[in-house]
């Protein structure tokens, strides 16, 4: 059962990413006005402190999901690290695409993602160990968020929920 309060913080991005496997459109290079959603809920409000009668401060969620979300993808791209075709349109001129997609996937098996602008155009590149579709990203997401809120809010707030918008009238959802 849901607890009884809940607050919703929203952001919006712009991205670049293609579905390499898709079967239609979707394989092609295109871009989105993401807007992405973190629900947190609690049994009860903050009793006292900087946060007193809140679930967890919109400030804080805010720029948490600027650090999370939009700071790595942004006016960037975002890419699976399977994707090697599409990757190696990103290489750096004159680097061994190979060794420059061996370090991407080292950091994305180490740290879930790797973000880097040492590209062939300088664009900031978000590489991800699953292809870049709502779905994934709202897990993703919420997996960067979870313990954040969790630790804010002294553990009395709870993420329960991503809901990342690719246009105004589709969306994916993850949550707990």
């Amino acid at each position: 059962m849901a607890a009884p309060y809940r607050v919703t913080r929203r952001i919006e991005i712009d991205a670049g990413h293609r579905i390499m496997t898709h079967g239609s459109k979707c394989r092609h290079l295109h871009g989105h006005r993401y807007a992405v959603e973190a629900v947190c809920e609690a049994a009860e409000l903050h009793h006292d402190g900087e946060q007193t009668d809140m679930v967890v401060d919109f400030g804080f969620l805010k720029e948490e999901m600027l650090t999370a979300i939009d700071a790595p993808c942004d006016h960037g791209f975002i890419a699976a690290i399977a994707d090697t075709e599409l990757l190696t349109l990103f290489a750096p001129a004159g680097a061994d695409a190979r060794d420059w997609m061996a370090a991407l996937a080292a950091r994305v098996a180490a740290e879930g993602e790797a973000t880097t602008t040492d590209t062939r155009l300088g664009t900031r590149l978000t590489v991800v160990g699953f292809q870049p579709t709502a779905e994934c990203l709202a897990r993703h997401w919420f997996t960067k968020l979870a313990g954040p809120v969790r630790q804010r809010s002294g553990g009395t707030a709870r993420l329960v929920l991503v809901r990342v918008f690719e246009t105004p009238n589709c969306a994916a959802e993850y949550g707990e």
